[in-house]
């Protein structure tokens, strides 16, 4: 303990220079949007880089669980195209966004997924330079993974489903009825749809897809399907409990969409504003 402090006596006046330079870019980069956003976009690239890098490594060890679910990915998807070509659709699952031209999809790598916190995150290793920009849906094949709000030049941050300040556009995929997708920061295995009206026919384990009433996700990804529910206090409500059909603690593969008519869209939108 002597010696700690003998070591700040010693070094006071380069310890209080230090103090004050990190108090000055703080005060820099709080105070100016230009600085902040450099700062952030290579905090980005550096934690990108790292993340991947002991990304590789366990990938390493975990290649024979990774290839098994590309297998079943593949066959999945060959399965589609198969029937698509014979036209018989009766005995698999068609996501209509796969075939819809309106949407560009984009492979990517999560490096680094959170999912124990209030707002969790993923890192995935796909940025700017390959067109990624915020606002993008990220999903599996199996369902919604997240949207995509920071980018730096090679990696890229996604608002988990599993993040409280998240709020998506899904419904009840038999009758479309529609609700808000949230999190209550409690399971990562079950997220919340509210403001879903209760006249709908609700039942346990019913499918919940994406409603497609916003530019960022299609109509008719999957979500999960329902686990309970109740009506909330206004009892004109129901507030379900929805089981994830992705495992959000083991994330490997993901695709990025993007509307190509999304800026369109929202210029439309925004005529009346």
């Amino acid at each position: 303990m002597q010696q700690i402090i003998n070591f700040i006596i010693r070094n006071k006046t380069f310890l209080l220079f230090l103090l004050l330079f990190f108090v000055s870019l703080f005060f820099t980069f709080q105070s100016h949007s230009y600085h902040k956003s450099k700062f952030i976009n290579s905090a980005n690239f550096l934690t990108g880089g790292v993340y991947e890098s002991f990304n590789n490594i366990s990938g390493y060890f975990g290649l024979k669980k990774e290839n098994k679910i590309l297998l079943e990915e593949n066959n999945r998807l060959k399965s589609i195209l198969i029937n698509a070509k014979t036209g018989e659709f009766k005995d698999v699952y068609i996501d209509s966004s796969i075939l819809n031209k309106n949407y560009k999809y984009t492979a990517a790598q999560v490096s680094k997924n959170s999912y124990s916190l209030t707002n969790n995150y993923l890192t995935i290793n796909k940025g700017e330079k390959d067109s990624i920009k915020e606002e993008l849906g990220v999903i599996t094949s199996k369902g919604i993974i997240g949207i995509i709000d920071k980018t730096s030049k090679n990696y890229s941050r996604v608002r988990s489903i599993l993040n409280s300040n998240i709020g998506i556009n899904a419904q009840l995929k038999k009758t479309n009825h529609f609700g808000i997708l949230s999190w209550n920061g409690k399971s990562p295995y079950i997220v919340q749809l509210t403001d879903l009206p209760k006249q709908a026919p609700v039942v346990v384990g019913d499918t919940i897809t994406t409603g497609g009433f916003s530019t960022i996700f299609p109509k008719g990804i999957p979500i999960g399907t329902v686990a309970s529910f109740k009506t909330d206090e206004t009892e004109n409500y129901f507030e379900i409990d929805v089981a994830l059909f992705n495992d959000m603690t083991n994330v490997g593969h993901v695709y990025i969409i993007e509307n190509l008519d999304a800026t369109q869209i929202s210029n439309l939108n925004n005529l009346d504003e």
